[in-house]
């Protein structure tokens, strides 16, 4: 029939008409607008007025300006260094960067040992077991109760009060404890073992694009292909076809006491090793109650579920529960990971040689304070940024997608 008319309910519904944008304080675009270019202008205004007050002080005081000072000969004793530094030679701009490198050793190290620690007692407070669970408990309450700066200062001194390296202790072959350090056996770096590194990241990039057909091909077919065949042959193949093919070079050098001194072989120095290790007994206290949290919201049916089709306990919470639990994990694990590496920055109280203390030493004989600071806080920030980024990258990649 021509002359129906059609229910409006049953209609698609039409945008409402934009409004344009009045200039009036009524509406409430305009007043949004206003305030924001009043704020903006505030902050601009504070700022040019502190950095125009700062200058004239400086320039009053005859002190230097600019960031000329990095191309200068440092002149800064540096304990360890992941790339060569000679202090006689190298310039500060050098030196931040070998200490920026070092907190990059901490935090890096820091945070995978500390998920792992943590994640081991965050489930062991789960622990039907009644020693178990009451044993991570008191070491959660206890860690956390103490400053990290103490716990610092005394793995530092436990790491000190070892033998000297006449003394030392020696567990395994080619392993030294000494007041000196951590001393072991370490495989000399050659150009084969480059080839074999590109091997392996091609063989990860392999395994992932392996592991994402074969999801595809279990969504349409409902039988999922093995993968762990591939990624050995990958992960482990690959590289050793490399690097036997061109030699398969494999020198060992051994650390061996000379004098009052061990030489040749890898150390690691009592600082970083009790920076290293007061971060992550630290950091795990609270990672584990992050952990048990994240279990404890996922619901009891899942290992009622879990164990009704004959799966064990351990197979139920690796498959199941841990998987559902780091969506309520990851956020704030997340806020743990940045604290761990601004935490890092305690390593000036016992002599471990990070960005703040390479810049602390800086600026005190350059004289150049706030290009000093300013370094540091922007080292900081870089870090931080780019941690909250990679998590949350990866927190949207587990996240739930509604359908």
């Amino acid at each position: 029939m021509s002359g129906a008319v059609v229910d409006p309910r049953l209609s698609p519904a039409r945008a409402a008409p934009k409004k344009g944008l009045s200039l009036s304080w009524s509406d409430p675009r305009f007043r949004n607008i206003v305030w924001q270019v009043l704020i903006l202008g505030t902050i601009t205004a504070i700022v040019w007025y502190l950095v125009q007050n700062t200058s004239r002080n400086l320039a009053a005081r005859r002190i230097a300006t600019g960031f000329a000072f990095l191309g200068r000969t440092a002149g800064i004793p540096i304990g360890e260094s992941l790339i060569d530094y000679d202090p006689a030679i190298n310039t500060y701009g050098r030196a931040l960067l070998i200490g920026l490198l070092n907190t990059l050793k901490v935090a890096v190290v820091g945070v995978v040992l500390a998920t792992i620690w943590g994640t081991v007692l965050g489930v062991a407070r789960l622990s039907k077991n009644w020693l178990i669970s009451r044993l991570a408990a008191v070491y959660v309450e206890v860690i956390r109760d103490v400053p990290l700066l103490l716990q610092l200062l005394f793995w530092y001194l436990v790491l000190q009060g070892l033998p000297a390296p006449r003394n030392s202790f020696h567990p395994l072959p080619g392993v030294f404890l000494s007041n000196r350090g951590i001393k072991f056996p370490v495989v000399e770096w050659e150009g084969p073992f480059w080839w074999a590194l590109g091997a392996l990241a091609l063989g990860i990039l392999g395994t992932m694009a392996w592991s994402r057909t074969a999801a595809r091909q279990q969504e349409a077919t409902g039988v999922r292909p093995k993968v762990w065949p591939v990624a050995l042959g990958l992960l482990v193949g690959f590289p050793l076809l490399v690097w036997g093919a061109l030699g398969a070079p494999f020198a060992v050098e051994m650390p061996a006491l000379r004098g009052f001194n061990f030489t040749g072989g890898a150390t690691v120095s009592p600082e970083y090793a009790a920076l290293t290790l007061g971060l992550v007994v630290y950091t795990a206290s609270y990672i584990a109650e992050i952990v048990r949290s994240g279990i404890l919201a996922v619901p009891t049916g899942q290992w009622e579920a879990g164990g009704a089709i004959g799966l064990r306990s351990s197979t139920v919470l690796r498959k199941i529960v841990l998987p559902q639990a780091l969506r309520v994990i990851i956020p704030p694990m997340t806020s743990q990971y940045l604290n761990l590496t601004k935490n890092s920055s305690l390593a000036v109280a016992i002599g471990y040689q990070d960005v703040v203390s390479i810049a602390s030493t800086t600026l005190n004989q350059t004289g150049q304070a706030i290009e000093g600071i300013a370094a540091i806080m922007v080292v900081y920030l870089a870090i931080s940024l780019s941690i909250s980024f990679l998590m949350n990258w990866y927190n949207a990649r587990i996240a739930l997608v509604e359908r």
